[in-house]
């Protein structure tokens, strides 16, 4: 499920692969990825118009141009590729932006098209489709943090994924920051003490931190994200199996051992 890694690895790919060269031509392969657009639209507003420095908010990637933007969100199978444009194209490539020099194209290919693609012709319809988001994570200061749990009454793994509290957490993050911390994920977040939040802001930086340069959560033997998939899975830590909860409507893996409740 792309997060916050994976939408700032995509963004190192807009960047890398088309800054500065013209989409020449759009080809959309299905239609059901364009909100609130139409393929004729889409092509009409982009085509012919230079890619611009691609900025990240959260999940959503703005694909930039001297013109208007387009705004990629990813859902939970969405992927943005740098492919050849000799490269046949694969079963889920929704939209394809070809590149001026023909060598390269950018795919957006989404297998089960929850999110898609948006077109933004000011930057007052980028800030509406966006919407309301709190503070970037990777932004996000142990002061600041504090703040932001301070009156939360919700579960805490559930206020870490509310895109209007912190921008760009999901499920994976979330449960490997809490785990890191040692926090049970359905603990009240107002109910944290002041080392339990310091533990979280910690655990938060240091898991952003090595999965941006991953490009992704990385399923390492000594990540939980190594574990939460497999039949029986243990604790990386040795301590004894892992439980699978549903938290804040989610699949939620947490050790027992390592994330206690401190009223029982």
């Amino acid at each position: 499920m792309p997060e916050l890694p994976d939408v700032e690895d995509y963004r190192r790919i807009l960047d890398s692969c088309g800054r500065g060269r013209r989409i020449t031509r759009i080809d959309v392969a299905d239609a059901g990825v364009l909100r609130g657009t139409t393929a004729p639209r889409l092509r009409d507003a982009l085509e012919g118009r230079r890619v611009a420095a691609p900025e990240r908010r959260g999940k959503w990637l703005l694909a930039r141009t001297d013109g208007p933007t387009a705004l990629l969100h990813f859902g939970m199978t969405g992927r943005l590729v740098c492919q050849e444009a000799t490269d046949p194209p694969a079963r889920h490539d929704r939209v394809t932006f070809v590149l001026d020099g023909g060598a390269h194209q950018l795919r957006y290919r989404d297998q089960r098209k929850l999110k898609g693609i948006w077109l933004a012709e000011s930057e007052s319809d980028v800030e509406r489709l966006i919407g309301d988001q709190g503070p970037d994570a990777l932004d996000v200061t142990p002061a600041g943090l504090e703040a932001l749990l301070s009156g939360r009454r919700g579960r805490i793994k559930s206020v870490l994924t509310d895109q209007t509290v912190i921008a760009g957490l999901g499920n994976l993050l979330a449960d490997e920051i809490l785990w890191r911390a040692g926090i049970r994920p359905s603990r009240p977040a107002n109910d944290l003490d002041r080392g339990e939040r310091r533990s979280l802001a910690t655990a938060m930086r240091s898991v952003l931190r090595a999965s941006v340069k991953a490009g992704r959560v990385p399923a390492r033997p000594s990540w939980l994200t190594g574990h939460r998939d497999a039949p029986g899975a243990a604790c990386p830590k040795g301590c004894g199996p892992m439980r699978r909860d549903r938290v804040a409507g989610r699949t939620t893996a947490w050790c027992p051992d390592c994330q206690r409740d401190p009223a029982r």
